[in-house]
Parts: structure tokens; sequence; C-alpha cells
């Protein structure tokens, strides 16, 4: 399992609760055309983080990079649904950082 890590801020003016709305229409259509196989939302709890750890974090699972490829490919597209919903999340936030990390010890470095 590859878990592409995704740490942000919202923008001053995003809703917290419609951004939460829209990323998950975003990553359960992600999701429902097989391109990731489960994600999950977090947010820092009582402010407990690092200064330079953004506020929120997402965990994208994907079962190999094929996977995430494909994920990446149609995120980039920019043309319909999987476009407008991309845009409707990305657009609430500022400060991003990825990582991508993998189970360890795992099957595929072996």
């Amino acid at each position: 399992m590859d878990i592409y890590n995704i740490w942000f801020d919202l923008k001053p003016d995003a809703d917290e609760d419609d951004f939460a709305d829209a990323l998950t229409a975003f990553m359960d259509h992600m999701e429902a055309q097989g391109r990731v196989a489960g994600w999950r939302l977090m947010r820092c709890k009582l402010g407990f983080r690092p200064d330079y750890m953004p506020e929120f974090h997402i965990m994208i699972e994907t079962e190999n990079l094929t996977q995430l490829d494909r994920a990446f490919t149609a995120a980039a597209g920019r043309e319909g649904e999987t476009d407008r919903l991309h845009f409707s999340a990305n657009s609430m936030v500022q400060g991003v950082k990825f990582a991508l990390f993998r189970d360890w010890p795992d099957n595929q470095a072996r």
C-alpha cells in the first residue's frame, strides 16, 4: 500500500465545512472510479502540532504506484466531473506540502 500524504491550511476565507464536503465529493468520486483505494481527512487537535506543521492532513491510499499515477492523471486532466470536483476542494487550500510513504516492511520492496 502506498500512502500519499498532503498537509495544508485552509485559505482565510474558506469555510471548513464547505471544504470537508467538497473534499468528500472529490475523494469519493476518485474512489468510485477505482483511482484510489481509500482516504481520510484529519485535522490537528487542540492546536497540538509544531509551528511549521499545517493544520490539515489527507492520507490517500493506493494499491500501487500505477493506481497513484492514474489518480494524478485524472486530477490533472482538467476536464469533466473530476476536474470540477478537484477544483472545488483545491481552491480552498494553501501552504500545501506532499509526501509519499509506504507500509514497511512491504511485499513491494522484496
